[in-house]
């Protein structure tokens, strides 16, 4: 069975704006994303400062600057992929990458990054064999080692979002 909760609590049909901590660079996108997970991964950790990741998936078709023109790393993660990440050059704050192992027209937005954090959760824990010891993951949302295959984890309609964008 497909699931069917992308861990959204309010309207998805929405523009939700973001950016950078001194306001340099800004972000908006349209609609729901596709799926959204927190990631443990060594990546992950070493880039946020942080014992995790909450990234939220979407098709680039979604995502519009508004604002500014980020820098780029590109950088290994610890599934092997090379990701660009993109930055603020002013501020250093990591703002969104595109996602290679999921395909070319898929991204991810640093959720952290957003104006309004409050209407999402993670729909799922990924790279948990990098998570911090101290830290309990809720029961109640799947966990893995690595990563997870995307068909079996995400909603129907995300997949079908996914396997429609161009690329």
């Amino acid at each position: 069975m497909m699931p069917t909760d992308t861990g959204l609590r309010g309207p998805a049909a929405v523009t939700r704006v973001g950016g950078c901590e001194c306001g340099d660079t800004r972000y908006q996108f349209i609609g729901e994303p596709l799926f959204i997970h927190a990631c443990h991964c060594t990546l992950c950790q070493r880039i946020t400062g942080s014992a995790f990741q909450i990234s939220m998936l979407m098709t680039k078709s979604q995502f519009s600057l508004s604002k500014g023109q980020p820098a780029v790393w590109h950088l290994k993660a610890d599934s092997g992929n090379v990701r660009p990440v993109f930055f603020c050059e002013r501020c250093g704050c990591q703002l969104y990458g595109d996602a290679p192992g999921r395909g070319p027209e898929i991204m991810w937005i640093q959720s952290g990054t957003l104006d309004d954090t409050t209407w999402f959760s993670p729909r799922a824990h990924i790279w948990t064999r990098s998570m911090q010891s101290w830290l309990t993951l809720p029961v109640d949302v799947p966990a893995f080692d690595t990563n997870y295959d995307a068909v079996k984890v995400w909603p129907a309609s995300s997949l079908a979002r996914m396997q429609a964008s161009p690329g």
